[in-house]
């Protein structure tokens, strides 16, 4: 791929793009869901380092969604998260030239729908892993 931003020089301190579905799950399994709280934080922190320059959006620490937000609105608010998470990645992999589809259609069709065939919100997270390990290579290598 060729270097979309030239002028750019990488990051000093990079993020891990090599995260793994198989580890996510094993590690969630184990924990009893605490890994999830722990990733989804992590990727909260990782999109907001990696397009906040270019969008001048923030995203919402999921910890603070998770706790306080989530039960206080009857997890709706939890819903906005994710839908406005998944779109502001999805237009991030837009901007960075990174064929993979996914976006906020991503997450109301695999997580939300794909619940009633039980493997949904699976199929969702093994995508959001999968965008969030390009971002952060394509972050990496160009800034």
């Amino acid at each position: 791929m060729n270097n979309p931003y030239p002028q750019q020089a990488a990051p000093i301190t990079p993020i891990k793009a090599d995260r793994g579905f198989g580890m996510y799950l094993l590690l969630s399994l184990v924990t009893c869901g605490i890994y999830h709280l722990v990733i989804m934080t992590v990727y909260s922190s990782d999109i907001n380092t990696i397009a906040s320059r270019y969008d001048g959006r923030n995203t919402m620490n999921f910890c603070l969604v998770a706790f306080i937000l989530g039960p206080l609105t009857g997890s709706i608010f939890t819903f906005i998260w994710h839908h406005t998470f998944s779109e502001r990645i999805g237009i991030e992999l837009k901007r960075r030239n990174i064929s993979y589809e996914f976006g906020a259609s991503t997450f109301w069709l695999w997580y939300v729908l794909g619940a009633l065939i039980l493997v949904g919100p699976f199929v969702y997270m093994y995508k959001l892993i999968q965008s969030m390990n390009m971002l952060a290579a394509s972050y990496n290598q160009y800034g």
